[in-house]
C-alpha cells in the first residue's frame, strides 16, 4: 500500500469551514447592530421615521450592491488571503464608526449633549434638521460597512472551492451560510442589552472589534490546501478528487490562471441564472433582517430589549439557525441516492426550499392570535432561504472555474443588493405612508401599517417560485463554462 493509502486523513478543511463561519457570524451581527437598536435607541435621539430609517437600510443596500460588482473581482486578483483581511478590516473599521455618529450630530447642530437632541420637539424644524444629518452620518458609516462586508461571500465561496470538492460544497457553504442565522440569532440575545447596559454606540464598538480579532485566527490557520503544513496528502487528493491533473501540487495552479473577463461574464445564460436567483431573494432576507425587531416593536409592543422582544427574535433565528444547515443534506442525497449531477439535485432541493416562503402568507394573519406565531413562521421562512441560499451559491462552483468563482459571486451579490434597496427603502416609504392613512389603507381585512406589512409578506412568499422558474428556464441542464 502507498504511504497516502496507509495515512489518515486530516480534517482541516472544516477548521477552514469554521473560520469562514465565524466570519459570516460577525458579518451579520455587524450588520444587524442598527436593525435592532435604531427603533428603541437611536430614533428618539435623531427623531427618525421609518422613511429615514428605510432610507438608511435601502442605499447601504446600494452600496453593498455596488462594491459586489467590483468585490468578486478584486477577491480573484488579490487572493482569498489578503482579500479576506482586507474586507474584515474595513467593515470592522466601519462598524466601530457608527459609535461617533452622535458626538458628530451633536456638534454640527450645535448642542451641547446627546439629551439635548432627544427632547428637541418631534416634528419642528430642528428635529428635521437633526434627523437629515444623523442619516447622512450613518449612510457615511453604513458605506464603509458595506464596502468591506461585499467580501466575505466571494471570498468565502472561493475558499470553499478551493477546500472542498464539489460534492461537499453544498453542505460546506450552508454551514458557514449559517453564519448569517446564527449572527442574527446571537445578536438579539446581546445587543439591546448592551445597549441598554453602556448605549447604543458601545453596541457597535464591541462587535465591531470581534472583527479584528478574527483577522489574527485567519492569518495564522489560512493558507491554499497545496501550501498549508495542516493538510495532508491524504487530504489534498480528496479535496481535488474533481481536477483532471494528475500532479495536483505541481499542476494545479497553473489550471485557475485561466479567468474570463468581467463583460464576458454577462455572455453567459449561467451568470444571468445566478443573478436573477439573488435578485428575486436577498432582499427577502434582509427585509426580515432589518426589519423584524422593528415589526414586534410596532404590532406588539415589544421593544428590543424587553424579554419577550428578544424571546421572539431568538425564537425566529433558532429555527433559522437549526433547520438552515439541511439545506446542504438534500442535494447531497439526489447526487448520490438518486444519481444526480449536482446541478439537478440542488435545482431540485432548490424547487422544495422555493415552498417554505409561502408560510409567510399566514404570519399577519395568525399574528393576531399570538406573536409567536409570525415569529414561527418567518424563522420557517428564513430557514428556506438560508438553505436555498446555500445551494444558489454553490452553483457557481458547478458552472465556473475557479479562477472565475469570486467575479460571479460579486455580480449576483450586486444584483441581491439592488433587490434589498428596492424592497427595504420601498417599505420605509410604504410603511409610514400606510401609518398616515390608518383605516383609509385596507389590505386582505388590515387597516394601516399592519396592512403595509401585509402587503410586503406577500411579495417575500412568492419571490422565490418565481425566481426559481426564470432561473430553470435559463439554464435548464447542467452545463458548465469551459475556457479556452
Amino acid at each position: 500500500m502507498t504511504p497516502v493509502q496507509t495515512t489518515k486523513m486530516s480534517n482541516f478543511r472544516w477548521v477552514i469551514c469554521g473560520l469562514l463561519f465565524l466570519a459570516t457570524t460577525v458579518n451579520y451581527m455587524d450588520r444587524q447592530v442598527l436593525s435592532l437598536t435604531w427603533k428603541d435607541f437611536i430614533a428618539p435621539e435623531f427623531h427618525w421615521s421609518d422613511d429615514d430609517y428605510g432610507t438608511i437600510t435601502g442605499w447601504f443596500s446600494i452600496f453593498y450592491a455596488i462594491a459586489n460588482l467590483f468585490a468578486g473581482k478584486f477577491i480573484d486578483w488579490m487572493g482569498t488571503k489578503k482579500g479576506y483581511l482586507i474586507a474584515i478590516f474595513v467593515w470592522s473599521t466601519g462598524a466601530v464608526m457608527h459609535a461617533g455618529c452622535g458626538w458628530v450630530a451633536m456638534n454640527i447642530e450645535g448642542y451641547d449633549s446627546i439629551e439635548a437632541l432627544r427632547l428637541v420637539q418631534a416634528g419642528s424644524d430642528a428635529a428635521v434638521a437633526i434627523a437629515t444629518v444623523s442619516v447622512w452620518l450613518f449612510l457615511s458609516c453604513r458605506m464603509i460597512l458595506a464596502l468591506g462586508e461585499a467580501g466575505n461571500f466571494p471570498a468565502a465561496i472561493k475558499v470553499t472551492a478551493e477546500y472542498f470538492p464539489k460534492k461537499d460544497r453544498a453542505f460546506s457553504t450552508s454551514i458557514f451560510n449559517s453564519g448569517a442565522s446564527v449572527g442574527a440569532l446571537a445578536a438579539p440575545a446581546t445587543i439591546p442589552l448592551l445597549a441598554r447596559a453602556w448605549g447604543w454606540e458601545m453596541a457597535f464598538i464591541i462587535i465591531g472589534v470581534l472583527g479584528y480579532v478574527w483577522m489574527g485566527l485567519w492569518m495564522w490557520l489560512y493558507e491554499k490546501p497545496h501550501k498549508s503544513k495542516f493538510v495532508n496528502q491524504a487530504e489534498l487528493n480528496y479535496i481535488e478528487q474533481d481536477t483532471d491533473i494528475a500532479d495536483v501540487q505541481g499542476k494545479q495552479e497553473a489550471k485557475e490562471e485561466k479567468t474570463i473577463s468581467f463583460w464576458k461574464c454577462f455572455t453567459y445564460k449561467q451568470t444571468w441564472s445566478f443573478i436573477v436567483g439573488k435578485l428575486m431573494t436577498d432582499g427577502v432576507w434582509w427585509f426580515f433582517l432589518f426589519w423584524a425587531p422593528a415589526y414586534f416593536s410596532d404590532q406588539y409592543g415589544y421593544t428590543s430589549d424587553s424579554t419577550m422582544g428578544i424571546l421572539l427574535i431568538l425564537t425566529l433565528y433558532a429555527i433559522v439557525t437549526v433547520l438552515s444547515i439541511g439545506g446542504g443534506y438534500l442535494p447531497k442525497y439526489f447526487v448520490e441516492n438518486r444519481g444526480m449531477n449536482p446541478y439537478l439535485g440542488r435545482m431540485r432541493a432548490m424547487l422544495i426550499f422555493a415552498f417554505f416562503p409561502l408560510l409567510g402568507l399566514f404570519a399577519q394573519p395568525l399574528g393576531a392570535y399570538s406573536p409567536w406565531w409570525p415569529a414561527i413562521l418567518i424563522g420557517l421562512l428564513g430557514a428556506g432561504h438560508q438553505a436555498w441560499s446555500a445551494n444558489l451559491f454553490s452553483t457557481i462552483g458547478d458552472m465556473f472555474p475557479k479562477s472565475t468563482i469570486g467575479t460571479i459571486t460579486g455580480i449576483g451579490s450586486m444584483a441581491g443588493g439592488l433587490g434589498s434597496f428596492a424592497i427595504n427603502k420601498g417599505s420605509g416609504k410604504f410603511f409610514t405612508w400606510a401609518a398616515e392613512q390608518g383605516s383609509n389603507y385596507t389590505f386582505f381585512g388590515f387597516e394601516g401599517k399592519p396592512a403595509a406589512y401585509m402587503v410586503v409578506f406577500c411579495i417575500c412568499a412568492v419571490a422565490y417560485l418565481i425566481g426559481w422558474v426564470i432561473m430553470k428556464t435559463l439554464v435548464p441542464k447542467y452545463k458548465p463554462i469551459v475556457v479556452d
